[in-house]
């Protein structure tokens, strides 16, 4: 897949951006501030339904706008696709070929986007949740009833944590019988996909990443029996006195190990880039061996890498992705080819 077409309107400080990006690599280049960021923001939105830089989406909306509004069409072989996204302060409305959208993930599942910005490194030194959200991310894309089971367990959840609060026993046991084998089944659908990953990441690691070849990856489904059933049987009286369940898929983990030991407070903050962009270029990886093209987006990688790794991890980009959207402040900071923007108070021309 690759986007032929992306229509910008008050979105941060771009009022109005229309242009037509190329198959393979697009550098997008310009002082800080000038809007780069804001591009690849407001595309990644149009994919997750939600920024990487912010949770407010009155903070997107250009100042005295009323709302902002992404559009883009992309070819996936044959086919044409069009995607559109309005969101004012308090409502949204999203457009898939024509169609109204009534569930975000749709546009989601159409548009694969990978990004890898100057936060990724939080995959390896950050919290759980965030590497959580990085796996589903990777199994919704191949397990096609992964959503409405994680919809599901999310509402027994929250209903089984209310009657937590209340002390309500009865409800309490109704409920496990609902939740439990569904995460079951989440974790099935996540050990599935964690098996693929944990051997793509591997290879990413042995091709030229010395010092970190023995890093490797291990899931924590979110409680130790071998039960889940089981585990909120034991943990019951521990989390009525919390009013919260601790075990569960809620609580998974992938966990990053060398000899068995927890490496995210050892590496250096280089090294953990380094990691990050190894998860992060397996599940590009993967996901075009499932047949999903995706798009890769990669905001200020000269900054964050030497030249050596700079030049892998471009080159690996390309390799599993029919378009790369690059950032930087060099006129001409690529080799090769690229189709090549110039980004100036919220303005793009393209130079090459």
């Amino acid at each position: 897949m690759y986007i032929t077409h992306l229509r910008i309107e008050n979105f941060r400080n771009l009022e109005v951006v229309e242009f037509q990006p190329e198959l393979g690599l697009n550098y997008f280049y310009g002082e800080n501030g000038a809007g780069k960021t804001s591009l690849l923001e407001a595309l990644f939105l149009l994919s997750r339904g939600k920024s990487f830089r912010t949770t407010s989406s009155i903070e997107l909306i250009r100042y005295q706008a009323e709302n902002f509004r992404v559009f883009l069409e992309a070819r996936d072989g044959e086919e044409t696709l069009r995607l559109g996204l309005e969101r004012s302060k308090k409502n949204w409305r999203a457009r898939k070929d024509g169609q109204d959208v009534v569930l975000l993930s749709e546009l989601s599942r159409a548009l694969p986007i990978v990004l890898m910005e100057p936060n990724s490194h939080a995959l390896v030194s950050g919290s759980p949740e965030g590497r959580r959200r990085y796996l589903d991310w990777g199994v919704f894309h191949v397990e096609p009833l992964f959503l409405d089971a994680w919809r599901q367990y999310s509402r027994g959840l929250k209903q089984r944590n209310a009657a937590l609060r209340w002390g309500q026993a009865a409800v309490i046991d109704s409920l496990d019988e609902i939740i439990a084998p569904l995460g079951e089944q989440l974790s099935a659908y996540r050990q599935r996909y964690f098996e693929d990953l944990t051997a793509e990441f591997s290879r990413q690691l042995d091709s030229d990443h010395a010092g970190l070849q023995d890093i490797g990856l291990r899931f924590h489904k979110g409680w130790k029996t071998d039960s889940l059933a089981e585990a909120l049987q034991s943990g019951r009286e521990r989390d009525l006195d919390q009013g919260l369940s601790q075990d569960g898929p809620h609580r998974a983990d992938v966990l990053l190990e060398r000899n068995g030991r927890p490496v995210k407070s050892t590496l250096s903050r280089g090294e953990q880039k380094n990691v990050a962009a190894c998860l992060l270029l397996s599940q590009a990886e993967l996901l075009k061996r499932s047949g999903q093209d995706p798009v890769i987006l990669l905001d200020d990688l000269a900054s964050e890498f030497d030249q050596r790794h700079f030049r892998e991890v471009l080159q690996k980009a390309l390799s599993c992705a029919s378009q790369v959207w690059i950032t930087g402040v060099q006129a001409n900071g690529l080799e090769g080819n690229p189709a090549v923007f110039h980004v100036e108070h919220g303005n793009i021309l393209k130079v090459v």
